[in-house]
């Protein structure tokens, strides 16, 4: 905690580096071989949801687009009254339905990706589980949903590991959108009106798009010059080297290019409405702390991490055709959620029955339209 500003940093660009840290690397892996080898007991894995069914609940299929965000903090959204306009291209659409009261499942993408696509809620969740049990992913795929996933982060967590719909763009080569600090999440959208016009359109289409959104401490390379707002950024991982304004400078900058590729990612959509009832749902998998005591990125043990980590940014946004009354959304939308309600929720937004759905976890239960 002395030192967070110096080290924290440091060992998320080398990881490599605990590996080398004499003795306690051998005791970790000692204490990890005795308990994956007597004292854990491996859990078979479960199949979930092969009841699945699409029940059509609009006249046209689905194309609905799943978000996921990388620490993006709610309050350094404008849409939640942060001083500075960092979503100016969202706060121009009316119709768009944000979550100011949105809770994470944990403080890492390693916890809360697995965990907000499980069956289990936070307070069940457990690594074990997750990796013995399927995901949501895995039960839209049985119900006959188009499913993919679309990577420009740190992969699926496995969640995605058993659809053949599963696309890594964190290497490509395109220039437009990568460099040797990585790709922009606008590849994600390369190529993706081509696959949506080639897959079986008799069937609703699920997309995952798995921005890298904030992630930090490199904040100054997830957006291209123009959109470094607010100069002077900090320009290196080795944040005890910025002032916090320089960090926060830099951070605020991910968050502008997240309302660009948000608002790209919806006329994506409006552009497919004539044959789809599209929809589009963005979740940020935890928050990010900026120095603030001394604290920086996240990752901190949930029962004391400060709210920041654990208060991501929420919005949505549903075409005309799509079954969900967006006046009764917005009514709802100051209500506190957390991922817990993720899992259900995109199965009630996709129409999908089966008895792995709770009601009551679904963001939008009382506000689907009748047939």
């Amino acid at each position: 905690f002395l030192f967070s500003k110096i080290f924290i940093s440091f060992f998320k660009e080398h990881k490599v580096l605990r590996d080398y840290t004499n003795p306690t690397y051998y005791i970790y892996n000692l204490g990890k071989y005795v308990n994956e080898t007597y004292l854990r007991k491996p859990l078979p894995f479960k199949k979930i949801g092969l009841d699945a069914k699409i029940e059509p609940t609009t006249k046209k299929q689905k194309l609905f687009i799943f978000v996921l965000g990388e620490a993006g903090r709610y309050d350094h959204f404008a849409l939640n009254g942060y001083k500075r306009n960092t979503t100016p291209n969202l706060l121009k659409i009316k119709d768009l339905i944000d979550y100011p009261d949105m809770h994470s499942c944990g403080t890492e993408t390693a916890v809360s990706v697995p965990c907000m696509f499980s069956p289990y809620d936070r307070s069940n969740y457990s690594d074990a589980k997750a990796k013995s049990t399927e995901s949501v992913i895995d039960v839209l795929a049985h119900a006959g949903v188009n499913v993919l996933w679309r990577d420009n982060d740190s992969g699926s967590k496995k969640v995605a590991s058993r659809i053949k719909g599963y696309e890594d763009y964190n290497h490509d080569d395109n220039p437009k959108f990568c460099n040797e600090g990585g790709c922009y999440d606008d590849i994600l959208l390369k190529g993706l009106q081509k696959e949506v016009d080639d897959v079986n359109n008799s069937k609703p289409i699920f997309i995952v798009l798995h921005t890298k959104g904030s992630h930090g401490p490199k904040y100054f390379e997830r957006y291209p010059k123009s959109y470094q707002k607010w100069k002077p950024i900090c320009k290196t991982n080795q944040l005890q080297d910025c002032t916090k304004k320089q960090i926060t400078n830099s951070y605020d900058g991910t968050i502008l290019y997240t309302d660009h590729f948000l608002d790209e990612v919806i006329k994506f959509l409006k552009k497919n409405q004539n044959k789809y009832a599209v929809g589009m749902f963005y979740v940020a998998d935890h928050g990010e702390s900026l120095g603030k005591n001394g604290i920086y990125l996240h990752g901190l043990p949930y029962l004391i991490a400060p709210d920041v980590q654990k208060h991501p940014a929420a919005v949505a946004w549903f075409g005309n055709d799509f079954d969900i009354n967006k006046t009764c959304a917005k009514n709802l939308a100051n209500k506190p959620y957390s991922h817990d309600n993720i899992f259900s929720t995109i199965l009630g937004v996709m129409g999908v029955k089966t008895k792995v759905y709770n009601p009551k976890e679904d963001m939008y239960l009382k506000c689907y339209k009748k047939q």
